[in-house]
């Protein structure tokens, strides 16, 4: 089952934009995030917005593209109508669901009208998800030939009991290949972890660890197991069949992580991601710097210029809106300033580069001589004369929603754009 979407104000059907969205568009990147809902199986920890094959039924899959196609045409004619200047593509990222799922020469299709509609910046970061056992070496060749640049796989673990416990398709032998495949074709490689398993010892994770690391990747994301009660695990959990999460073992499985990355020349660069010089998820990085894109697909999320939207969440229900005209969209919301400060708090202390001390008010820098004293914040970081900003130590990545709670909570300095 997946989540509700949010409460917001109803979408005007034919998703026009006001003008304000425009302010200070020129100093924004824009990204387009391609959401891909399809799966061949759901994992029993996943909440994500998306369906099986059978869920869904073949024509959902065929349809696709076309159904792509007219809402990047739609956001374009919204965009242009709001006062949007021209702005090329710096990212796209297909996601999932499990975007391999599609052929190649649909993943392609819609990379193509997104270049011809927008046109793609100098060094475009192009990202796919895929799962280990949904690519082959002749693919991957096509994916990189089409124009992606970066593909990320969900390996999860490199234990086959937990995989097994995840649901995992795939056999942790997959994942070495597939890396190597993709390497040989000239993609940059990123790998998923999660850790928390149930039944997952630290023994396991460093195995995990490791086995990644041992990978030509530039890029490691580590993500510790949160549960969702309509999820099929949530629900075992609550049963009593499977041992809830624990944090503390959580806790070490990350120190773990985090030394083994650093060992492996991978820095992080916010709290659940490692990479290489140059090799950090820019389109990421757009989301938690506050940057523009529009959301294609079913239940796919948008931001522009501090308005956010959000797609009606099946795919069926989405692909008819478009066919009809009309906008996909199934409610949005204005941030006022005071959400847009205390967001840009919640997702830039997660950063490496941390929080500038200049947004915040007179208290909430105040709170921050005690997240220092607390161990929670990077002194020196944090009393610079120029460029001083919250960066969080690594009990503070521990810790991040209490250091976001104490500088929320004093206010923040509301800025947009």
């Amino acid at each position: 089952m997946s989540p509700a979407l949010p409460d917001g104000d109803p979408a005007p059907p034919d998703g026009a934009l006001p003008s304000h969205v425009a302010q200070a568009a020129s100093r924004r990147a824009f990204g387009v995030y391609v959401h891909v809902p399809f799966c061949q199986a759901r994992c029993g920890y996943c909440d994500f917005n998306t369906y099986t094959v059978e869920q869904v039924g073949p024509q959902a899959l065929a349809g696709y593209v076309s159904s792509a196609g007219a809402e990047i045409a739609l956001a374009a004619s919204v965009l242009e109508a709001a006062g949007l200047p021209d702005r090329l593509v710096d990212t796209v990222f297909f996601g999932g669901g499990t975007p391999t799922v599609l052929p190649v020469h649909d993943l392609a299709a819609v990379l193509d009208r997104v270049r011809r509609t927008w046109g793609l910046a100098q060094g475009a970061e192009v990202t796919v998800e895929a799962n280990p056992d949904t690519v082959t070496t002749q693919s991957l060749a096509a994916l990189a030939e089409a124009g992606f640049t970066r593909v990320s796989f969900g390996m999860q673990s490199a234990v086959p009991h937990v995989l097994a416990t995840l649901e995992r398709s795939h056999d942790p032998q997959q994942v070495p290949r597939a890396v190597g495949w993709a390497r040989s074709a000239g993609l940059r490689c990123s790998l998923d972890l999660v850790y928390g398993t149930p039944g997952e010892s630290l023994e396991d994770w460093a195995s995990s660890v490791s086995a990644a690391l041992d990978m030509p990747v530039e890029h490691l994301s580590a993500y510790a197991l949160t549960l969702e009660p309509a999820t099929a695990m949530g629900n075992q959990i609550l049963r009593g069949t499977l041992a809830a999460p624990d944090p503390d073992v959580q806790a070490q499985m990350y120190e773990m992580v985090d030394d083994a990355a650093a060992s492996a020349g991978l820095d992080w660069y916010e709290i659940s991601n490692w990479a290489a010089p140059g090799a950090q998820c820019r389109h990421n990085l757009g989301y938690w710097n506050g940057d523009d894109w529009w959301g294609i697909g079913p239940g796919a999320h948008s931001h522009v210029g501090g308005m956010r939207w959000w797609n009606a969440k099946h795919p069926r229900t989405w692909a008819q809106a478009l066919a009809d005209g009309a906008s996909p969209a199934a409610g949005r919301e204005t941030l006022r300033p005071d959400q847009v400060a205390a967001e840009r708090v919640m997702l830039q202390v997660r950063l490496r580069d941390g929080l500038p001390l200049e947004v915040l008010g007179p208290a909430a820098r105040q709170a921050v001589a005690q997240l220092v004293a607390d161990g929670l914040v990077d002194g020196p970081a944090a009393v610079r004369r120029a460029g001083a900003a919250v960066v969080l130590t690594r009990a503070g990545r521990l810790l991040a929603d209490t250091v976001v709670r104490a500088l929320d909570c004093h206010g923040t300095t509301p800025l947009l754009g």
